[in-house]
């Protein structure tokens, strides 16, 4: 059986299940869930990377050191981000061990607190777009803007506090993911799209905090990791089963495949959303420009052996 060596973004509905409660146990059994997905594609022969989004689960992290703020310090943001990347790894680390032991699979599992470098002049900074937290009516979210926050309302579906977006510029722990991986290790790294931290220069590294804070994309981190390790392949898990234009629209279509130039053409015209598509499709686009063998393909995670077989899924390649 053939090698084909993977990078899978795991979209926030491969964590939870939107109108479920928010606890450890309901995110727990989601991604056991998204395990079994994951498994199946091993006993395939995808040997994998795997990134993970956190933005609802860092905003949660946020707000309960600001709720016990009288008893405890609170926890500057990029601290908030590292705790989320240990106790959402924890949680895929377990999924997909039990579902890999289940198949006779003895691959080890194991999760990297990975750094992100960015520019400190990146536009993303003035101009705050990434959700994190919950998702709010708009006048439980304005008493935010008290406390210095911007909040705005999120591709329909509610309206949360929203920080600075910068993007990827270099992975820190790279060359460790690169050798776990060429030792057969499933490896969840760059969670939330890597803790974003600015390089001075003597080349030390300071996590971004207070007007600084930042989310990057999981989307555009997980391009750069999957361009990087010269993958064949990056997966990008999210809620819908195919990537479309005119999305919501009478004349909307659905696609089943596109080239890098179509992909670009399309990202111009502004089909694809800001806080929704748009960064899968960025990503793709980044990927492929420094991969020409590799394939990008968009799906949910329930129809990811369906769209592995070409009978669904969105699949973008350079021609």
């Amino acid at each position: 059986m053939s090698v084909i060596k993977v990078v899978v973004a795991l979209g926030g509905n491969a964590l939870q299940e939107s109108g479920k409660p928010a606890t450890a146990e309901e995110q727990l059994r989601v991604v056991n869930k998204t395990a079994e997905y994951l498994a199946e594609m091993s006993i395939r022969g995808y040997e994998m990377a795997v990134v993970h989004g956190n933005g609802p689960q860092v905003g949660r992290i946020l707000l309960a050191s600001e709720t016990a703020a009288g008893v405890t310090p609170v926890m500057p943001f990029d601290v908030c981000g590292a705790m989320s990347q240990g106790y959402i790894g924890y949680h895929i680390q377990q999924g997909l061990r039990e579902a890999l032991r289940k198949r006779g699979r003895n691959i080890p599992v194991v999760t990297l607190v990975t750094q992100v470098v960015v520019d400190k002049d990146d536009p993303g900074f003035k101009n705050p777009t990434k959700g994190i937290g919950g998702f709010a009516n708009e006048a439980s979210a304005r008493r935010f803007e008290a406390e210095g926050w911007i909040v705005q309302e999120d591709a329909g579906r509610g309206w949360r506090r929203v920080i600075a977006s910068p993007i990827p510029r270099r992975i820190v722990e790279l060359d460790a993911i690169r050798g776990l991986v060429d030792m057969g290790y499933v490896v969840i790294s760059v969670g939330g799209g890597g803790i974003p931290v600015f390089e001075n220069q003597k080349g030390e590294l300071r996590g971004c905090v207070g007007a600084m804070g930042a989310v990057i994309d999981k989307d555009r981190a997980s391009g750069l990791l999957a361009a990087e390790l010269g993958v064949d392949l990056l997966l990008i898990s999210t809620g819908v089963e195919q990537v479309a234009i005119n999305f919501n629209k009478p004349n909307q279509q659905w696609l089943d495949r596109l080239t890098l130039a179509e992909a670009k053409r399309y990202h111009a015209e502004g089909h694809f959303l800001k806080g929704s598509m748009g960064p899968k499709i960025e990503a793709a686009i980044e990927y492929l420009e420094k991969t020409p063998h590799g394939q990008a393909l968009i799906t949910n995670p329930e129809n990811i052996a369906r769209a592995l077989a070409g009978e669904t899924g969105t699949w973008i390649a350079n021609e």
